[in-house]
């Protein structure tokens, strides 16, 4: 009899357990698998391969990243049956689950947080057929690219936001007045006026950080012109080459800018390809200039990368992450990127997933 209570304070005590949650997850909901920009598709093998549905979907995950030297595109992309989503399977931190049935009146993106594992995002994609499936995902393709992009940047601020270079951090407040996390690896740093560079100082896989500001005139400031000749200027002043005549430049013809919105206010983005003037060395950058309205200025933040024997997608966006943590005089700090109106977050049902 004692031991058919104690099964049964044990049974009481794991289901209360069970039913506890911290940030929005149970505590046994266990760590997710895969990689960061790895993403697992769940769809019928036969609509993956030979439909215009499975060849949409493809082509999106499948789009090569901007603003890199070489093409690299912007996810690992794996492929599993729906009868043999179960398990292992389950946990994996990014997953796609299209969803095309008759009873949905009109195509619709809708998402789910920490469903089977810790972190997750679920991406439902659903519509009433193949046809209207295959034009809603062609037609918001960057929709699902930033969602999933902007997923895993929100993770890497999470990681930031427990561990940052404090010392960093210290430079940027007492020359800006202003907070950014920035990754502690990045231990060598640099000061100018109105100006600081951050750097991890390697041969290969180099990440780099640049704050600079300066004064606000009118809206002409966020131009592309306006931007190359501020950069140019800024960096041949504080980051000159290893020789005479060596300075770091911006290569014009590689350079796309466009406006975004950051904290719910207007930043200006452009990312491109740096060089070293009179050297060989060069790279990937993206910048976010955004105002700083009650003192009037500017203020840049830039990630760089210096990678000629590897990839560099993850390096760049690991440092694009850096960008939206910077926190502007008077600004709460961020808790995450918006992952934006077009999607959706509903609860999922689970009992209609898998087994």
């Amino acid at each position: 009899m004692k031991r058919i209570f104690n099964c049964l304070a044990l049974l009481l005590m794991l289901v209360a357990l069970g039913s506890c949650k911290k940030d929005g997850k149970s505590l046994f909901t266990p760590n997710s698998s895969g990689t960061p920009y790895e993403v697992l598709v769940v769809m019928d093998e036969t609509m993956w391969n030979d439909t215009l549905g499975g060849k949409a979907l493809f082509d999106v995950l499948d789009r090569n990243v901007p603003g890199l030297p070489q093409a690299e595109r912007s996810f690992r992309i794996s492929q599993i049956d729906p009868s043999n989503f179960r398990r292992g399977f389950k946990v994996f931190r990014n997953i796609v689950m299209p969803n095309i049935d008759e009873i949905f009146t009109q195509p619709k993106f809708k998402f789910s947080r920490n469903v089977y594992s810790t972190p997750q995002m679920i991406l439902t994609i659903q519509a009433p057929d193949e046809k209207s499936f295959a034009e809603y995902v062609t037609k918001h393709g960057q929709v699902i690219i930033d969602f999933f992009t902007k997923t895993e940047m929100n993770r890497q601020i999470n990681l930031l936001k427990n561990k940052h270079n404090e010392l960093i951090g210290h430079k940027v407040d007492s020359i800006f007045g202003c907070e950014v996390w920035i990754p502690l690896d990045l231990q060598k740093f640099k000061k100018g006026k109105d100006f600081l560079w951050a750097s991890t100082d390697r041969s290969n896989a180099d990440l780099n950080f640049v704050m600079y500001s300066y004064p606000y005139t009118d809206k002409e400031t966020f131009t592309k012109e306006y931007f190359l000749h501020k950069r140019d200027s800024v960096m041949k002043i504080n980051l000159p080459g290893a020789r005479e005549g060596m300075y770091m430049s911006t290569d014009s013809i590689y350079v796309d800018v466009k406006d975004i919105n950051v904290r719910n206010e207007y930043a200006f983005e452009a990312r491109g390809l740096w060089q070293m003037e009179g050297d060989m060395m060069g790279g990937p950058f993206v910048s976010h200039a955004r105002v700083d309205r009650p003192n009037g200025r500017v203020v840049v933040v830039e990630g760089f990368v210096y990678s000629p024997k590897g990839l560099k997608r993850n390096l760049i966006r690991q440092m694009e992450a850096v960008l939206y943590t910077l926190t502007l005089p008077q600004e709460q700090q961020l808790e995450e990127i918006v992952i934006g109106p077009e999607v959706v977050e509903e609860e999922m049902d689970t009992t209609l997933v898998g087994q």
